[in-house]
């Protein structure tokens, strides 16, 4: 670990230039070189169910706030890291000193050995967390898979989301110069991030994500869902514009005119609302919708009815099944009955001739 002031974790977003610093250390005007090895990560399905088996497994156990693993896979020609598979490894911090915190490294190269054996062409490109969020002792993790890869990549993995999006956030280490000729400091540089898999895999996850699919749901229901999440996910990312635009206006960040034309290429695209052409067939197009909407409620409405009439019916006959059966036990009861009444008659009568008989045959004698 480097002397104190040398090293500290921030999170950096190149998209909107805002800087979050995790730790206390002074962090002034920087001017930051970066040459990044990965221009883009992508995370397979497989190492984001490993991951949540991984969390879901301690958690039961221990009592932690975040766990550890490592992640494999390989960098292609265009920069761009494919994270195909994981594998956790012991860990363990103290809550309440950072400072303090266990890697099983000896656990790590024995699995990766193994690892290795099975599939040759992945290699430790990185390691992973459950964060939430950067932690101040990332940095001298991230210096000890060093031993593996030259620049290992750090990807945070939410196992508990409670935010719209993705639930991965990306960053690779890299040295931060300040102009005022202090030491370079290492930070964690922001880099994009996807899910992506392969055709075999997809269709993998679809059969697992099957049997636990709600089937409830319609298609509609499905439909109105997916587009009220991406409209939650659309206001988190203009209210995150609104503060980076809020930062440059006060001077506490940086003029960044890529961002400041990306923005303006956005507010071009919004309709001119003022236009008469275009309140017209918003007009038509939302009459047209309220009418699909009111037609659906009559069909609705009827189809309750006939099913209301239907279950009318249906209880009518049922009852008068009922009655019917009721009226045919008691008549079988009745008819019982007296079969029973007619055979005592009938035996009582068999007995007065038989006592009857034996009288006269007394008599006789």
């Amino acid at each position: 670990m480097a002397p104190h002031g040398k090293e500290v974790a921030v999170e950096r977003r190149s998209e909107f230039g805002s800087t979050k610093e995790i730790s206390t250390t002074p962090h002034c005007a920087s001017t930051v070189h970066i040459n990044l090895p990965v221009h883009k990560v992508v995370v397979h399905p497989l190492v984001l169910l490993s991951v949540v088996d991984h969390f879901n497994r301690v958690s039961k156990t221990q009592n932690v706030r975040r766990v550890v693993g490592v992640l494999l896979g390989s960098i292609k020609s265009d920069k761009t890291l494919d994270i195909a598979n994981s594998f956790a490894v012991p860990f363990d911090e103290d809550e309440k000193d950072l400072k303090t915190w266990f890697l099983d490294m000896d656990y790590l190269e024995s699995m990766y050995g193994m690892f290795h054996k099975v599939a040759a062409r992945e290699r430790i490109v990185g390691w992973y967390h459950t964060g939430p969020k950067l932690c101040p002792n990332d940095v001298v993790i991230n210096e000890q898979l060093k031993r593996f890869t030259q620049h290992p990549v750090l990807v945070v993995i939410q196992a508990e989301p409670r935010d719209l999006g993705l639930p991965t956030e990306a960053y690779i280490e890299v040295q931060e110069v300040h102009d005022d000729g202090t030491p370079p400091i290492k930070t964690f540089e922001h880099v994009p991030s996807e899910i992506g898999a392969e055709e075999a895999e997809e269709v993998g996850v679809e059969h697992l994500l099957r049997d636990i699919k709600d089937q409830t749901a319609g298609t509609l229901s499905q439909r109105i869902t997916d587009q009220l999440m991406g409209l939650r996910g659309l206001n988190s990312q203009l209210h995150e514009i609104q503060l980076y635009l809020k930062e440059v206006a006060e001077s506490r960040l940086p003029i960044n005119h890529a961002v400041i034309y990306y923005i303006q290429e956005v507010l071009n695209l919004l309709p001119d609302v003022t236009n008469p052409q275009f309140v017209e067939a918003h007009n038509v197009q939302t009459n047209d919708q309220l009418m699909c909407i009111y037609m659906g409620s009559l069909v609705r409405t009827v189809i309750a009815l006939h099913n209301l009439i239907d279950n009318k019916l249906s209880l009518q006959r049922n009852e008068k099944g009922k009655q019917k059966d009721k009226r045919k036990d008691a008549k079988d009861k009745k008819d019982e009955k007296d079969s029973k009444e007619e055979k005592d008659t009938k035996d009582e009568k068999e007995d007065a001739d038989a006592k009857e008989e034996v009288e006269k045959k007394t008599s006789k004698k």
